[in-house]
């Protein structure tokens, strides 16, 4: 299958190739830095192309003769530093923007297949975030998360074949295989590693199982985590 990874360059970003690439699918990492991300991966199903997730011309390139998408787009800047100043590097509106230039891409080229990774605790989850997350959100991350809103909004409205990802807090833990998912807002923690969100993005864009649902992802702390063989 050929898969897009829109905003490679992060970390679930990162994490999301690494896992299609072990799957055997021809992956393209798009994102400003991505040629230098493909120079760090194996294999010749991968290949990088740099570019800019709110230009639409740069997009559609992108986006031309892909299976599916998977959006991994945000902000990785110190959280105090953004919501003081302002994110130095990336647009403050960069996962609705974004997004939202994918979708029409998708749209043009009759793309249907969307998983976006956007966070637990907007949308249908909002009602369930601890008080200790809420007040986070409200002091420290106002801004992302109300464009993460306007994020998830697009990716319903899309009339293509989507589905939301919303991990609770996400860590660098190099735990394999599933995490603990949820169509209800469960979780179990309130960690999840980027290796065990790649692990569920790429099972989303392998099956219809989870087209139109929202998905919670947390570590399962009922089951032993397994780890990951090094690089």
């Amino acid at each position: 299958m050929k898969v897009l990874v829109v905003g490679a360059s992060g970390g679930t970003g990162r994490a999301t190739v690494r896992e299609l690439g072990r799957r055997a699918h021809e992956v393209t990492a798009f994102s400003r830095n991505a040629t230098t991300v493909a120079g760090q991966f194996d294999g010749g199903l991968l290949r990088g192309l740099d570019g800019d997730a709110t230009d639409p011309r740069d997009v559609d390139e992108a986006v031309r003769g892909q299976d599916a998408v998977i959006v991994t787009l945000g902000i990785s800047e110190n959280p105090v530093r953004v919501r003081l100043r302002g994110p130095a590097y990336t647009s403050p509106d960069v996962r609705s923007r974004g997004t939202g230039v994918v979708v029409e891409a998708m749209r043009r080229h009759g793309v249907r297949r969307l998983v976006v990774q956007t966070s637990y605790g907007v949308g249908p989850t909002r009602t369930h975030l601890p008080m200790l997350q809420r007040l986070v959100f409200w002091v420290l991350l106002r801004p992302q998360i109300a464009d993460t809103e306007r994020q998830e909004r697009i990716v319903r409205s899309s009339g293509l074949d989507w589905t939301a990802v919303q991990p609770v807090n996400l860590t660098d833990d190099d735990a394999a295989g599933p995490p603990f998912v949820s169509t209800t807002g469960e979780t179990r923690s309130m960690k999840v590693a980027r290796t065990q969100v790649a692990w569920l993005m790429a099972e989303a864009v392998e099956n219809d199982d989870h087209v139109g649902a929202t998905l919670s992802l947390s570590a399962d702390k009922l089951r032993p985590a397994s780890r990951s063989t090094p690089a």
